[in-house]
């Protein structure tokens, strides 16, 4: 057998990885044809360990394989990005960690090194000019450098590097494992991540936590998704002129987030997920207050974004605008929202089948990869998510004798492996966890979906204007935290 097959959050014996000779696993990799989730290497005291997962999204199941890379070897191996595109950045990232290089790699760039040179892609030609945005922004964001090619307004080409706060975050982990490290890592998906933590480390552990904290987490996930969601209506209509929208929009999402305070003492979530349970309860009155706060929430999205898609001002800087095609988005491995909005149907709530999520349908809708499209996505989210809530809601009172945490002192079980995936609004946010013999952590992989869909964002501003990249980026917002690790 080449491949052990996994679900979601189970606990693997390392011994049950098969470990394949690297050209038999690119083999391998190739004919299973399914999704790279996980693509990273482990450092042992003779070589470094190479482990691979591969999702079938449609049995909700995880291919896991390895390949071992011996000291006294050449560090190299035949590219996978040349038949499998979706390979592009998880080969750069590995190659920077262990200098093992993947030959005839067409875009061997740093990820997060900056001591090396970067050499940006130039399109010559008389006419021909480049403009540079960045690495510091104006205003609070985080620094990214966006190199342009444009003849006069038109985009030929955009390259991002990224990586300028690179922070070490999985080695981090690895020493001193918290739930304040893993929220911490990306600002606005701190339930996303802290829930993924958190399932690593209860299957690590094997802890059970009770009904009533799974519930209560996955209320707060579909809040973060809520919320920033409605932000992102709001940064879009500002960008389209509609700023009454941007107003409602804003003044909603604080709602949401307000109530998350109310909830946890943070508007973001922060302290509210711990490894074992929940720190924070919902009782019944606050569910009322719950509801009626969406209530009025569902009325007033519904009500501004009709209202939005009726301005032809508005229409006519969506539609056609940041096209990223559904082929595209398939050979980069785009995930979430953005591939949902071209064509990709993507979410691991459902492909991995989340027990309290059963007979909830995802609706899909047309989907074109343009603005227009990614904004419509969002606003169905945002509707799907206020649903998802009432549903779990109704469902608390029942286990309103849990326990909201339980006990996590137990140690790791030695020489195993987690994968943990988690759709935050984002998309797929993936942390997988290994083990060794003397019950230690040994290896924390973290993969933020910006990680695959950053070079979505620049295909998407390709033969576009270039005063449309303001609209184009805040139709995907990426993270630069999540990226750069």
């Amino acid at each position: 057998m080449d491949w052990y097959i996994a679900k979601n959050n189970e606990l693997i014996n390392i011994s049950d990885i098969p470990c394949l000779d690297i050209e038999t696993l690119r083999q391998e990799i190739i004919k299973l044809n399914k999704r790279v989730v996980a693509f990273f290497g482990k450092r042992e005291w003779n070589g470094v360990k190479l482990y691979v997962a591969m999702a079938d999204d449609s049995k909700g199941q995880l291919y896991v394989s390895s390949s071992f890379f011996d000291n006294t070897f050449e560090k190299y191996y035949e590219s996978l990005t040349q038949v499998i595109p979706a390979f592009h950045m998880f080969e750069r990232e590995f190659y920077e960690e262990f200098g093992i290089e993947p030959l005839h790699h067409p875009w061997l760039k740093p990820v997060r090194d900056h001591k090396k040179e970067y050499p940006f892609f130039e399109v010559e030609g008389e006419e021909v000019h480049q403009v540079g945005v960045g690495p510091i922004h104006a205003g609070v964001i985080e620094p990214g450098h966006f190199r342009f090619m444009c003849n006069g307004e038109k985009v030929y080409d955009l390259e991002i590097r990224l990586g300028y706060q690179s922070k070490g975050i999985e080695d981090l982990i690895v020493k001193e494992p918290s739930n304040q490290l893993a929220e911490s890592i990306c600002g606005d998906s701190v339930i996303a991540y802290n829930l993924a933590y958190s399932r690593v480390m209860e299957s690590l552990k094997g802890i059970k936590i009770s009904n009533k904290a799974e519930i209560i987490r996955l209320i707060a996930l579909e809040m973060e998704r809520c919320a920033i969601h409605i932000g992102d209506l709001g940064a879009i209509a500002g960008d389209t002129a509609y700023q009454m929208g941007a107003a409602i929009f804003g003044v909603t999402r604080t709602l949401v987030i307000n109530t998350m305070l109310e909830l946890c003492g943070s508007r973001f979530g922060r302290g509210l997920i711990t490894v074992g349970g929940v720190n924070y309860d919902i009782d019944e009155q606050f569910a009322e207050k719950i509801l009626t706060m969406f209530k009025k929430v569902s009325d007033d999205v519904k009500r501004t974004f009709a209202t939005m898609l009726k301005s032809p001002t508005v229409i006519s800087r969506l539609e056609k605008t940041g096209v990223v095609s559904n082929a595209t988005a398939l050979e980069l491995g785009l995930v979430g929202m953005a591939a949902k909005a071209s064509g990709v149907e993507l979410d691991s709530r459902f492909d991995f089948h989340e027990k309290w999520l059963e007979g909830i349908e995802d609706k899909r809708i047309k989907a074109n990869g343009d603005v227009y499209s990614r904004t419509r996505e969002r606003y169905k989210e945002v509707l799907q998510s206020i649903f998802i809530i009432k549903q779990l809601l109704k469902k608390l009172p029942e286990y309103k004798n849990e326990p909201l945490c339980v006990d996590c002192n137990n140690q790791y079980k030695p020489d195993t492996m987690v994968i943990s995936i988690v759709e935050g609004w984002r998309g797929e946010v993936v942390h997988t966890a290994i083990t060794d013999d003397y019950d230690n952590l040994a290896r924390y992989k973290v993969k933020d979906p910006s990680f695959n869909n950053w070079y979505g964002l620049a295909m998407a501003v390709r033969n576009n204007g270039i005063s449309d990249f303001p609209l184009c980026n805040k139709s995907f917002n990426l993270s630069y935290c999540g990226n750069d690790l």
